[in-house]
């Protein structure tokens, strides 16, 4: 490893023995870097690398911190991760998302309350009303999901498939889903998640969002594939 990353194992350790608790302020920067056996130069690399991935943040004039630990922030680097893929790459999340998506979404039929129904609910008439407007659709469709996911309670999964279903691929499908005029069909398989959930019943929830889920991965492996195809009208010199 580098020094730099050595000294970020070393800062990652104290919070994990507890040391450095969420929400401990970092001790004063030479002192920290005298205890750690470090550079100034070389603890401040250190802090920047874990500011990035949400372990601490700075607060101005008051010192550095640790964050809060929660699954939602530090994962939050999943989703932007997700935005930068393209082409296969892409297809492997869709494939990861078919694995979890489905049991996520079992899970949350079996654990959803009456509120949180009512906020799926609420969206899914949202994007029924909203069928040619592709950014109202992303937006219900995105919030449709993260109900989902948060009623299964387990804020690890909820953070991690939020960050998976990336809302740029969803306005992307939802582009050419409409252009293809069969965004209806895309917004009966959300009916479908729904009554599955309202039935408390997990193995249809499951099978719904199966199908769900491999209509974008269906449409993107076709787009891709035509993406990808040489132009018909192109002279090869």
């Amino acid at each position: 490893m580098s020094l730099t990353e050595q000294a970020i194992v070393r800062i990652r350790q104290l919070i994990k023995d507890g040391m450095l608790p969420p929400g401990a302020r970092l001790p004063p920067e030479q002192d920290l870097a005298t205890s750690l056996g470090l550079s100034r130069n070389l603890l401040r690399e250190a802090v920047r690398s874990l500011v990035t991935t949400r372990v601490l943040e700075v607060r101005r004039g008051d010192g550095t911190y640790v964050t809060s630990l929660e699954p939602a922030l530090l994962l939050e680097g999943v989703g932007v991760a997700v935005e930068m893929m393209q082409g296969d790459d892409l297809l492997e999340i869709t494939e990861v998302r078919r694995l979890f998506e489905p049991v996520a979404t079992g899970l949350a039929a079996s654990r959803i309350s009456a509120v949180q129904l009512a906020e799926v609910h609420r969206h899914l008439n949202a994007m029924i009303g909203a069928q040619d407007d592709v950014e109202m659709l992303t937006h219900h469709d995105d919030a449709f999901h993260r109900a989902v996911f948060e009623a299964t309670g387990n804020q690890s999964l909820c953070a991690l498939l939020t960050g998976i279903a990336s809302r740029t691929v969803r306005a992307r499908v939802w582009r050419g889903l409409l252009e293809g005029n069969v965004a209806g069909r895309t917004v009966a398989e959300h009916v479908s998640i729904y009554r599955a959930l309202e039935a408390g019943d997990v193995a249809l929830a499951q099978a719904a969002a199966l199908m769900h889920v491999s209509t974008t991965e269906t449409w993107l492996r076709e787009n891709l594939v035509r993406s990808s195809a040489p132009d018909p009208d192109e002279r090869v010199i």
